[in-house]
């Protein structure tokens, strides 16, 4: 295992990430609509919002009405449906004075056919022989690729990332599909952009070469398609431990992995997290927030939210009460208050507790200095009667979602509802 040559910020060890699909928010879909929600995000507990692409949008070849977020027209500019830069900046503000931290979505691999590089640096793209622009495969013809043998770009493209850190003190990026571009341009990146200011990264990739010199935080699609396979009935719940305890064995010391069950391209590609897991909703939530990792809420999922949120086109959300809230709630604040839960190398080890129904139990303990946390997750549609093989070290532990204390031969001898779940942390 490899010693990472940089350093992570310390505050995001016990943060949970928050998507914003500004444009589905709210009716307008503006800055100004959406700070109204500041104080119920604050209040869920999230500690790090992440928005979505902020910048114009192309017209050529645009996809639906409003086209896609990622079809960049100009990197500096705002998106004039959602404000002014001047009211992205206080809205900034507003959420760092209530302590919590702001990333942006950044698209490095290619820009809108309209952009204006491509009259002022048509050699920053890939052209074929004729000259033509290229988008980066067939499917996506809203978009044309950026040529990193340039290294021209790289300068131009690391400047547009630091007029985001300098003017509107945002706190780092999430890099749209940051395997698609060189290795060597993310490393140097990341290096100007800590001289400006020490910024959080987090890579839409599994790409572990990454991690060393550039990123923060890579992303769990192992786990989702786990999450979605057992809730299909194509996997059993030791095999999802497995396949969480594979990745957490070969992650580099230092760096995590981004859980979650969905975000926007799942929601509008495969569909909600409800429409997916159904009945197991609710403790696969509980296994994103629980096993080694950064938890990720998407826009409205605190909300129940079971609709399909469109990508090109408007598509409100629907803002409602709903179990999801109070759920993510109690989730968020153990994270925040257990250090066995933080993420990375603050947090503690995974080890899987053995049980006599490893088919339908997902049972494990984190355990980091004096604090330990315990999950059980019953993923069978039958309540289930469990013995834990293995010695539980506390004498005394609270169970998290009912505030009921329990002694360690109780949690050993335990039953569990259809989808039910237990977290119970050790008292000090």
């Amino acid at each position: 295992m490899y010693k990472r040559k940089i350093t992570t910020v310390e505050w995001i060890r016990n943060q949970v990430i928050y998507e914003v699909n500004l444009r589905q928010y709210t009716k307008g879909g503006t800055f100004r609509e959406f700070s109204e929600h500041l104080p119920r995000l604050k209040e869920l507990g999230v500690g790090i919002l992440w928005f979505m692409p902020l910048q114009p949008i192309g017209k050529k070849n645009r996809k639906g009405s409003l086209g896609s977020y990622y079809s960049i027209h100009n990197y500096t500019q705002v998106n004039p449906e959602f404000g002014t830069l001047e009211e992205f900046k206080a809205l900034v503000q507003k959420i760092h004075d209530l302590g919590m931290k702001v990333i942006i979505d950044w698209v490095a691999n290619h820009t809108a056919w309209d952009h204006h590089w491509t009259i002022d640096y048509p050699d920053f793209y890939d052209r074929n022989e004729n000259g033509d622009f290229l988008p980066p495969n067939p499917e996506w013809t809203d978009v044309i690729h950026l040529n990193y043998r340039n290294p021209a770009l790289w300068y131009e493209m690391i400047g547009q990332m630091e007029f985001w850190i300098r003017e509107a003190d945002i706190d780092g990026f999430r890099c749209d599909m940051a395997h698609l571009v060189t290795t060597l341009f993310w490393n140097h990146a990341r290096y100007h952009l800590d001289e400006v200011k020490p910024v959080f990264m987090l890579a839409e990739t599994e790409n572990h070469d990454l991690l060393e010199f550039a990123f923060d935080v890579i992303y769990n699609w192992k786990l989702l398609h786990g999450l979605n396979d057992l809730a299909a009935g194509k996997i059993k719940a030791d095999q999802l431990l497995s396949f969480a305890k594979n990745g957490v064995d070969y992650l580099p010391a230092g760096v995590a992995e981004l859980n979650f069950t969905e975000n926007h391209d799942e929601n509008s590609w495969n569909g909600s997290a409800i429409e997916r897991l159904h009945y197991f909703l609710e403790p696969l939530t509980v296994l994103t927030f629980t096993l080694p990792g950064m938890p990720l809420i998407y826009s409205a999922q605190e909300a129940g939210n079971s609709r399909r949120l469109s990508f090109f086109d408007k598509g409100e959300i629907e803002w409602k009460e709903d179990k999801m809230t109070r759920l993510y709630q109690k989730l968020i604040d153990i994270k925040k208050r257990n250090k066995s839960l933080w993420t990375g190398q603050e947090g503690g080890g995974f080890e899987i507790l053995e049980t006599k129904n490893p088919d339908n139990i997902a049972a494990y303990k984190r355990v980091c200095d004096d604090h330990e946390v315990i999950v059980i997750t019953n993923l069978s549609n039958a309540e289930i009667s469990l013995s834990l093989k293995q010695g539980i070290a506390g004498s005394k532990y609270l169970d998290v979602f009912s505030n009921q204390q329990f002694n360690n031969s109780t949690i050993q001898q335990i039953s569990i509802p259809p989808f039910g779940y237990k977290v119970y942390e050790k008292l000090q």
